[in-house]
């Protein structure tokens, strides 16, 4: 059965529903963030917002003070639906190295008694941005090389366009995709909190207005709208300034990750195009569809053919087996050695007839002594190698018989005097 590509993605991401939704690897702090804005705002319509709704009897608008929160929290809570659930830019690694590469010389690998070139990738290219060179880097992971802006994240294993920053808060990368919905989200938290804080401290007015009391009475007389206008205050310190922090980013076009990482540098930002331009580019421009069909099946690639090693090479053009270009080796060494103790007997009897007529004949026993004495057959010697390459089943060897033929040992005669 074909799988589907969520089924076999090598990222850290979670699907659910088929891979129509994608989390990052920590969805489960989405559960925290819900409880964080659900909780409270179910205290304030049940204890705050249920007695306000009297507080304008004559055109009944204290009703309006309920329908405000739970709609505006709903807002709230889709707008972190669709940071969480949505592909925030991830783009598909390849299955193969990219084609352009070079072979490095310098840095070789050892194949048998050879040096092969390794394969070496340039880590960094350049390219045009508004007029301006900038540098790309390779990603090892993903087998490509980011475009700009782009960063690889280590808790969700991708490289993500745009990357701003993971929030843990919303478990998933905030990218190209989803920054739009985050910031609203973001936003639109810190609004709600204010919401909460001031009608909290209406209810506590409206309180000390009926009792004709003091603060203190009044906040004994509610004390929900106390722990909410608490909370609240200390919210709105991290969220709101958050929306303020991504307002300057959005102003200038930068990102999170941007940000903290070439503050030091004062390096150009190309992407600034103007403030008004910053902001029309993050909230006015259609959203690019996603570069991930996760419901999709996964289709076989062809394997790419692979550069063969030089050993291997060597033999494909000897068009044999590595066992046979071995005994094929020793069978010419074993020849070459006939050939030179025979070309040395030849000569060796050549000079004793020469000289047969000034001394007298000489015995094959006295040529052998010459030859035992003054000649040295050359050794081969063949070492048993263990491999696995080129081998079927097992390590494979020499055969003993061709190894007992490529052994020459040194031979030596001598006549003892009688």
């Amino acid at each position: 059965m074909e799988k589907r590509v969520y089924e076999v993605w090598k990222g850290s991401n979670k699907f659910i529903l088929g891979g129509r939704l994608i989390f990052g690897p920590d969805a489960r702090s989405l559960l925290v963030t819900l409880l964080l804005i659900a909780v409270p705002v179910i205290i304030f319509c049940v204890f705050v917002a249920g007695h306000l709704r009297h507080a304008f009897s004559p055109y009944n608008a204290g009703h309006a003070i309920l329908v405000v929160a739970i709609v505006f929290t709903i807002y709230v809570l889709i707008l972190l639906f669709l940071t969480s659930v949505r592909d925030p830019g991830i783009i598909p690694r390849n299955s193969h190295p990219p084609e352009e590469f070079h072979y490095d010389s310098s840095v070789s690998a050892e194949v048998g008694a050879r040096q092969t070139p390794s394969l070496q990738f340039p880590r960094t290219k350049e390219v045009m941005v508004n007029g301006i060179n900038v540098r790309v880097k390779y990603c090892d992971t993903c087998m490509l090389y980011r475009p700009p802006r782009c960063s690889h994240c280590s808790i969700c294993n991708n490289c993500v366009e745009r990357f701003d920053h993971h929030c843990p808060w919303v478990g998933q990368c905030v990218g190209l995709r989803n920054y739009r919905y985050f910031f609203m989200f973001v936003s639109s938290a810190t609004l709600l909190c204010i919401y909460v804080f001031s009608m909290s401290a209406f209810y506590i007015k409206v309180l000390m207005d009926d009792h004709h009391g003091t603060v203190w009475i009044a906040m004994k007389e509610s004390p929900p709208s106390v722990i909410l206008m608490a909370y609240c205050f200390i919210l709105l310190w991290f969220v709101g300034g958050l929306t303020g922090f991504h307002l300057y980013l959005i102003a200038t076009n930068q990102t999170t990750y941007e940000n903290f990482r070439y503050r030091a540098d004062n390096r150009i930002n190309v992407y600034n195009r103007g403030c008004p331009s910053n902001f029309l580019e993050v909230f006015c421009t259609k959203i690019k569809p996603s570069k991930n069909n996760f419901r999709a099946f996964v289709q076989e690639e062809v394997p790419r053919p692979t550069l063969p090693s030089t050993r291997e090479a060597e033999v494909e053009d000897l068009g044999g087996d590595p066992r046979s270009k071995v005994e094929d080796d020793l069978e010419i060494g074993e020849d070459l050695l006939k050939i030179s103790q025979r070309r040395n007997i030849e000569e060796i009897d050549e000079d004793i007839r020469s000289r047969g007529s000034n001394g007298p004949p000489h015995t094959s026993l006295e040529v052998e002594c010459v030859l035992g004495s003054d000649y040295r057959a050359p050794t081969i010697r063949s070492d048993t190698r263990h491999s696995s390459w080129g081998r079927r089943s097992g390590s494979w060897e020499i055969a003993p018989d061709v190894l007992a033929n490529s052994t020459v040992t040194e031979s030596r005669s001598y006549i003892t005097p009688k």
